[in-house]
């Protein structure tokens, strides 16, 4: 085999971030009431939510803002649109999303499947994730998914992130793996694509939305299945 590690990124590519988090938000709406507090629509709520969440993940992986600062103020912006200025209740539901959000389970189709077959091929799995450290510890096991990966490489762990060379020299020398040996498995061209290039490794963009290449990777595939012909 050309390849002995394989490094996945979690979400978005194999754990459904979107269905999940939505979930998630639609539990809290109702814990919550934000009926009562005016925020008529939960649809509308999770589209706010969303755009806030995209924007400070990217200040966040960028350097600009710090974890706890994404945590609570993806909450206090979205109800910001609902002239809802309540820092304790924006806080509240940050640390309430945080304790659900790992509880929920909906992987993309053929998750199990793939990583059965490769497991069996005796390729080593590990992932490598901008997540928090014991949320993505939680999604893991909730989703069933931790018998198949060896190393769990975190931003908080590593002091890193995807797409910095150090989050990947931090994997390697936490796995014995090379560059060489290694390929990078994700959704996210800026985070997982160009981090793998960072790093010297082979990758592979899981192109769930069709969406149009920006970042030259060695292979493209629109579905989990499609990996099991390249490896």
């Amino acid at each position: 085999m050309k390849y002995q590690h394989l490094f996945f990124d979690l979400d978005h590519t194999l754990w459904d971030f979107e269905t999940n988090a939505k979930e998630s938000l639609q539990d809290l709406y109702t814990a919550h009431n934000l009926v009562g507090r005016g925020v008529e629509s939960f649809d509308h709520f999770f589209d706010h939510y969303s755009t806030h969440n995209h924007r400070l993940w990217d200040r966040y992986t960028k350097g600009f803002i710090k974890q706890e600062e994404l945590k609570w103020k993806r909450m206090w912006l979205a109800l910001l649109e609902y002239k809802i200025a309540d820092e304790t209740l924006s806080r509240q539901m940050s640390l309430d999303f945080l304790e659900i959000l790992p509880t929920k389970k909906t992987l993309f189709e053929g998750t199990t499947e793939l990583l059965t077959y490769l497991q069996e091929k005796g390729y080593q799995m590990h992932l490598v994730t901008n997540g928090f450290e014991n949320v993505q510890h939680q999604k893991i096991k909730y989703a069933g998914l931790d018998p198949y990966f060896g190393a769990v490489i975190t931003s908080e762990a590593s002091n890193s992130l995807k797409p910095n060379k150090e989050i990947f020299d931090y994997a390697f020398a936490k796995t014995g793996a090379t560059a060489s040996n290694s390929i990078m498995i994700g959704d996210n061209q800026d985070a997982d694509i160009k981090g793998g290039i960072n790093a010297g490794m082979d990758t592979i963009f899981v192109n769930h939305i069709g969406a149009t290449p920006h970042v030259r990777a060695t292979h493209e595939v629109f579905d989990l299945p499609s990996i099991a012909k390249l490896l």
